[in-house]
């Protein structure tokens, strides 16, 4: 794929891909991930690309912190957030298949809610 290109994340943020999506706001998306390898199985996507993380500038904590704190909120209002796993995979070797920094939020609990802005 050329670097021109946008990510599948980036097409299902300008919705030209439809995906399950749990929650948005300014910084960033929440979907249900369509291969789950748990129960409760979300990806924490901003909205600015970011291609791995590794690639992050010092410019970009603001949005990383943003991310863990989205993380931990979604996996409260799913009622999961006594027990779950955050995943960043950073590069092919390391299993990252799309190319835009997201993190996958994991849990065992098989009851996911939709969020709003305003539960959070």
């Amino acid at each position: 794929m050329s670097d021109n290109m946008p990510t599948l994340f980036t097409r299902i943020i300008n919705r030209e891909i439809p995906a399950d999506i749990v929650y948005e706001d300014d910084q960033c998306i929440v979907i249900n991930d369509i291969a789950p390898q748990a129960p409760v199985h979300m990806l924490v996507i901003p909205r600015q690309p970011i291609p791995r993380l590794v690639d992050a500038t010092l410019s970009d904590q603001a949005i990383l912190g943003h991310l863990m704190w989205v993380a931990g909120e979604v996996a409260r209002v799913a009622g999961v957030d006594e027990a779950f796993r955050l995943v960043v995979n950073n590069g092919a070797n390391a299993g990252q298949t799309v190319f835009h920094l997201h993190l996958h939020v994991l849990a065992s609990k098989d009851d996911r809610q939709q969020f709003t802005e305003a539960q959070l």
